[in-house]
């Protein structure tokens, strides 16, 4: 007989209730010398408990605590590490405040070709960085919680997409490039057997494929690619189909590009995708030029780097100054810093 088939035997016999336990009770206790007595609820409830891991009914997961430090993103995550932050974790970071441990635990393989790496994250992005925020940040005496698996690239490709593919907070444009890159590396290009093994549509899969498609001038238009949604390549693809069209809307992106620039560079809101779209296909209608993109502030810093103030220009005759009265600054590098900038603006006066 089997090791496995003797353990379970023996558990079965540990819990079967046809086998009493007997005790010899205390004087004065109910139940006499020889009467049956029932086992401890808890370890009726852990002799229970292994019965069912011995039959197959319960599989039993080992997790670890660690140092989020010595776990390292899978390269084919499919969430953009560097656009977490304190905003997009929020919820996570609350949840980790007021618990003082994570309750779901990360997925994690083991690697071997690094000495600063014991594991690489296959799911679980936004738990390391909120753990690791925590630790670093707020120096709070929080581990890393993992289950670690043994997953080929093809598995752990598929596991990170079913957990993901239900959240709203990635975008479709990031899990459009995971599937293009993934149908390549994993079936061969046949996107037909990709949806098989990742059991969707081969409709639903190609929308995403053809999102992945989009010209990088395109994407850039929107100014975030969170804000990229599979909709908008359906709208935009007929578009850029057209020899016609084409160059219009490949110029309007260009100046919308230029545009969210300037409101990065600002910290201005961008112009939201919904006006993007309408836009693009004002452009390829040729209705119309694309509105001009305004000219973008400047930044004004002393030599020690610290920003002294913006000059927002408001047409070829007027510009208003944003002072950053709290600058760690001294007025006359203030003075010097104006006097350049008005060099600029009216030079030989």
């Amino acid at each position: 007989m089997s090791t496995a088939g003797k353990n379970r035997n023996i558990l079965s016999g540990l819990v079967d209730p046809q086998s009493a336990v007997t005790d010899t009770p205390k004087s004065g206790m109910p139940g006499g010398e020889g009467q049956t007595q029932r086992p401890p609820e808890r370890l009726g409830a852990r002799l229970n408990s292994l019965s069912r891991v011995a039959s197959g009914d319960v599989k039993e997961k080992t997790l670890r605590l660690v140092d989020p430090a010595r776990c390292r993103m899978w390269a084919r995550h499919n969430r953009r590490y560097d656009l977490l932050s304190e905003a997009s974790c929020a919820d996570l970071l609350e949840g980790l405040r007021s618990q003082g441990e994570q309750e779901f635990p990360a997925i994690v393989r083991a690697v071997t070709d690094s000495a600063d790496y014991d594991y690489e994250v296959i799911c679980g992005a936004r738990r390391h960085w909120s753990v690791s925020f925590l630790r670093n940040v707020e120096h709070r005496q929080i581990r890393f919680l993992i289950e670690v698996r043994d997953l080929d690239d093809e598995a752990a490709f598929r596991l990170s997409d079913v957990e993901n593919r239900a959240r709203d907070d990635i975008s479709d444009y990031e899990r459009a490039l995971d599937y293009r890159a993934a149908v390549e590396d994993f079936y061969n290009g046949v996107a037909r057997r990709m949806a098989e093994r990742m059991e969707v549509s081969d409709q639903w899969l190609s929308r995403f494929l053809e999102l992945a498609k989009l010209p990088p001038l395109i994407v850039e238009a929107f100014g975030d690619i969170r804000e990229i949604r599979e909709n908008h390549a359906r709208i935009i693809k007929p578009l850029l189909s057209d020899d016609q069209t084409r160059p219009r809307v490949m110029a309007a992106a260009k100046t919308l590009r230029d545009e969210q620039a300037s409101h990065i560079e600002a910290g201005e809101p961008l112009v939201d995708a919904a006006k993007v779209i309408e836009r693009l296909k004002t452009a390829g209608a040729g209705k119309g030029a694309a509105p001009r993109a305004r000219p973008s502030p400047k930044v004004h810093a002393s030599a020690a780097g610290a920003q002294l103030f913006r000059l927002i220009p408001k047409g070829p005759k007027r510009a208003v100054i944003e002072l950053s009265l709290d600058a760690e600054a001294t007025n006359d590098e203030f003075h010097h810093a104006f006097a350049a900038a008005m060099a600029d603006l009216r030079p030989g006066k």
